[in-house]
């Protein structure tokens, strides 16, 4: 009988069973796989990619047996994903690290980027159940804003989208509108998912707000299971003690949060 840890660890090969082009730079691939078709919010897996890599992503969404993950295409390993069809074949690992808690009242998700997929996951679970959910997102054009159309539906409150050349919505980063709803408002949570200097600007505004906060980091994962090391934060391994941080723990962090991170060469770059 294998223990949690290596049965989920264990590599299982899988077909695509669909791709949806979310943008010119981004695609949703779904594919059959039990184990993470149990994740929880804010839960990770591995993905390989036959002959090239395996990248951590998000899961963005569970129904039934099947997963699916959003991917902007960034690098080889993306790049040639983003070239797969459906039947194709790749490989799994997962779900790995923590997951959101799920609070009630009022709550508020902002996401950058891909970074919007996993909160769409947390949202689809919190809208039965909450006050009001306020949801932000931000990217850099129009073109690269995601899941807008979803987020209309599922919530009642329209998503507030920025954009930093102003093509959509408002001229500005995502964290702009933020600082204005916490002036105006008290959230029981605020929830974010993004590039680590937004992240880093999410956590200095809710801490001067009072707010609780919870944020899903990125960083270098090799191995998935807190063995290689390259995913450190602090004192924090984000794929084993992650990848959702709160508050207490993102203070503890804060000299490196947003502003630096370890390379492929173990050696520590700026971001």
């Amino acid at each position: 009988m294998l223990d949690k840890l290596t049965a989920i660890n264990i590599l299982r090969t899988t077909r695509i069973e669909n791709v949806k082009v979310e943008n010119p730079i981004t695609k949703t691939y779904t594919f059959k796989d039990t184990r993470c078709a149990k994740a929880k919010p804010g839960q990770f897996l591995m993905l390989w990619i036959p002959n090239v890599d395996e990248i951590p992503l998000s899961i963005m969404k569970t129904e039934g047996k099947t997963v699916s993950v959003t991917v902007k295409a960034v690098g080889e390993a993306t790049h040639t994903l983003h070239r797969m069809k459906q039947g194709n074949t790749i490989g799994v690992r997962g779900p790995f690290g923590n997951n959101f808690t799920q609070k009630s009242g009022k709550v508020l998700l902002i996401g950058g980027g891909t970074g919007t997929a996993p909160l769409l996951f947390l949202a689809e679970q919190l809208v039965p159940k909450i006050k009001r959910i306020c949801f932000v997102i931000g990217a850099k054009t129009k073109n690269e804003l995601l899941l807008l159309n979803q987020l209309k539906t599922l919530c009642a409150e329209k998503p507030v989208a920025t954009t930093e050349d102003g093509s959509y919505g408002l001229k500005c980063i995502a964290t702009k509108p933020l600082e204005k709803l916490l002036v105006e408002e008290k959230f029981d949570m605020v929830y974010a998912c993004g590039p680590e200097p937004m992240i880093r600007r999410v956590f200095n505004l809710t801490e001067r707000h009072s707010v609780q906060m919870e944020a899903s980091l990125e960083r270098l994962m090799r191995c998935g299971i807190g063995l290689c090391g390259s995913c450190m934060i602090g004192k924090y391994r984000v794929c084993k003690d992650g990848p959702v941080f709160n508050s207490k723990q993102l203070r503890e962090v804060k000299d490196e949060l947003g502003l630096s991170k370890l390379g492929f060469d173990g050696k520590r770059i700026p971001l």
